[in-house]
């Protein structure tokens, strides 16, 4: 990964991503205070991104095993897909295909299979799992699907992984985070480490299709994912996966199906940045509680993902899987004066799904 260290002993990619090292992470978490104010502050050039890198050799091959079972299950009969999918959550646990609204429509762009890769069922009172079913329902499997028969360990192992090392950055965060809380006395490691309501979102983008065609020359920047914002104190990002379809046996693994192609963000400043993710790290960036906890003061990362307008022969052909973590508080944690976590993301989902549930939503007790 390319990187240059500027005159601070702060580490950034060529395209101006604060990167840090596992290793540093794990055994001097607090030296990392001034990359993760680069990172995450409110200077106009700050993109509310960091990489880690010199992950551990386990990662790589999971994040790939995970990613291709993202592309078999995608490839399933649609009929067996919606066996796993969950209305009285709004399609919150097991697979989602357009019932989430982005840019005003349902979004048929991109499959995804949710699941909390940390605790099966959370050990909550009955009336919070009514309340909040999109957090506190049951995980659902795919464990009886040939194709796809070593889903759940592979979702889990790679979820977890990817919590672990986003528990370690909420420590390196904590005396920069601390300082904007509102309330003094919240803990950013704390917050995420005993939340149960975490949340991993395996995405298989599809590719273009006689209904979802490629995109002109005029193509939008949020061609593949529209513009918005996680609702997490921060999530954790896996670089993409591109697969081509192959007439016979397993897809391939390629390159992006245009240089335009992937994840762009918006600076503090409010300029448009393409955003890469190196195969063998991770990226962390922040959610809208983390925005509302600090009064504003840490901003949520505004981002979207753009097909590229394809200059292969075959990029109709060609498939995005990647893998996101949100970490997030219970849903009783204060974020302002006047909402919880738990009324917060209600009026998310509202925004996003149309309830297809009996289920009422009262503010938890």
């Amino acid at each position: 990964m390319a990187t240059v260290a500027n005159n601070s002993n702060i580490t950034l990619t060529a395209e101006g991503v604060v990167s840090i090292s596992y290793n540093t992470l794990v055994s001097s978490p607090l030296s990392l205070t001034s990359s993760i104010e680069k990172a995450f502050g409110s200077q106009p050039d700050s993109l509310g991104i960091i990489i880690v890198r010199d992950l551990p050799s386990t990662y790589a091959p999971a994040r790939e095993r995970l990613l291709r079972l993202a592309y078999r299950f995608a490839n399933l009969d649609p009929n067996v897909r919606e066996h796993y999918a969950d209305p009285k959550s709004r399609y919150s646990f097991g697979w989602s295909h357009g019932k989430e609204i982005m840019n005003g429509k349902p979004d048929t762009m991109k499959g995804s299979y949710y699941a909390n890769p940390v605790i099966d069922e959370p050990n909550v009172s009955p009336a919070l799992r009514e309340a909040y079913p999109e957090y506190y329902g049951k995980n659902i499997w795919p464990s009886d699907v040939a194709e796809v028969k070593d889903f759940e360990q592979a979702f889990k192992d790679l979820g977890r992984f990817v919590f672990g090392v986003g528990c370690q950055l909420a420590v390196a965060c904590q005396p920069f985070a601390s300082s904007y809380f509102t309330d003094s006395s919240l803990s950013l490691a704390d917050l995420i480490s005993s939340s149960q309501t975490v949340k991993a979102r395996l995405l298989h983008y599809f590719p273009p299709s006689p209904e979802s065609p490629l995109p002109a020359e005029d193509e939008a920047i949020d061609s593949w994912c529209g513009f918005h914002l996680d609702h997490s104190l921060l999530t954790g990002l896996c670089s993409a996966l591109y697969l081509r379809k192959n007439p016979t046996g397993e897809p391939s693994v390629v390159q992006s199906p245009s240089p335009d192609s992937g994840l762009y963000i918006r600076t503090r400043g409010g300029a448009l940045t393409k955003v890469s993710i190196p195969a063998d790290c991770l990226a962390f960036q922040t959610g809208e509680a983390l925005e509302l906890a600090t009064a504003g003061r840490l901003r949520a990362t505004p981002h979207c993902v753009r097909v590229g307008a394809g200059v292969a022969g075959d990029a109709a052909q060609i498939s995005r899987e990647t893998f996101a973590l949100f970490m997030q508080p219970n849903v009783d944690q204060q974020l302002s004066a006047t909402e919880n976590f738990g009324q917060f993301s209600k009026r998310i989902f509202d925004e996003h799904y149309k309830d297809e549930s009996a289920v009422s939503a009262p503010a938890a007790q």
